[in-house]
Order: structure tokens, then sequence, then C-alpha cells
């Protein structure tokens, strides 16, 4: 996330985080500090739309959020589109090429950033399946397109699934 955060500066973003990390009193200060808010990813609530949302209204802050709930899935999930129709603002999608785990940062391996053309969510359109589809098949196509422009051949690989294995 702190990638995707250094590529867009000088903007100023806010950031999903899994209550478990905001335990931690020190992470917990550096989340806070972060403009990074807790979110149980078992039983989300709805204070994991209303957060961002009002954040998104009235501060001068983005969001930045994996939109299958993790980085470790590549399974889109329509919160984000929830998220954007109801801040009224735009999807800007983003891929990361580079180290897959914290060890793999200190191997010097080149990290880039890529940015797409935002996917504007109409806010006066029904919110059913088939637009939330038609969105999550733009924002695949757009992944799909930053990924070619920059290395067609990276294939994600989850690192723990590689561990498993």
């Amino acid at each position: 996330m702190i990638y995707f955060a250094l590529g867009a500066a000088p903007k100023k973003f806010s950031f999903m985080a899994k209550k478990e990390l905001f335990k931690n009193p020190i992470l917990r200060f550096i989340l806070v500090h972060a403009n990074a808010f807790p979110v149980d990813r078992k039983t989300p609530g709805p204070s994991a739309i209303k957060i961002p949302v009002r954040w998104l209204r009235k501060r001068d802050l983005s969001l930045i959020m994996f939109p299958s709930g993790t980085r470790h899935s590549q399974k889109l999930k329509g919160g984000v589109i929830l998220i954007a129709k109801l801040a009224k603002v735009p999807i800007v999608p983003a891929v990361y090429q580079g180290p897959l785990t914290f060890k793999q940062l200190f191997t010097r391996k080149k990290v880039i950033i890529n940015y797409g053309d935002p996917i504007v969510v109409d806010s006066k359109a029904k919110l059913d399946d088939q637009f939330e589809q038609k969105i999550i098949t733009k924002m695949n196509q757009a992944f799909q397109q930053l990924d070619q422009q920059i290395n067609p051949d990276f294939v994600y690989h989850d690192p723990k699934e590689t561990e498993k294995n």
C-alpha cells in the first residue's frame, strides 16, 4: 500500500486495515497517523462502508483498498463499487509489480506501480448484480491492461500459497 501512496504523492490517502493490526499499540499508532481504519474481515459491518464514504466526502483524502478484500486474492468484490457510488468518486485502478514478500524487498528488485484511467461509477445507477458485474469487468480489464503495459510476463504468485507447497 505504501508504494501506491508514494507513487501518487502529494495526494494523501486513507487505508482499510484488518482489525488485528490495531491490537499492537505501536502499529496502531502508525496506522492511525497514516489515516488507516480497522475493518473486521470476517464480519465487516456497516462501518467498512460508512467510514470510507464519510472520509472521501469530507476529507481531502483518497482511499487505497484492494477490491478483492485482501492483497492475496484476485477475485474482486463489490465493496469498492458501493463506496465509490455512495461517495460519488471514481475508481482509479492501479497495479503493482515487484517483490511479493517483505523479505524480497531487500533483494533490490524493481518496484513498478501503474495507474489507469478513472472508472466512473454512476451514482444514480441501481446497484444490482448486473451493474456490479459491469464495473468488475471494467476493473479486471483495466488491471490486465496495466499489467500488460509494465510486463506482460509478470505473474502474481501468492506467497502464502507458495509456502504451503
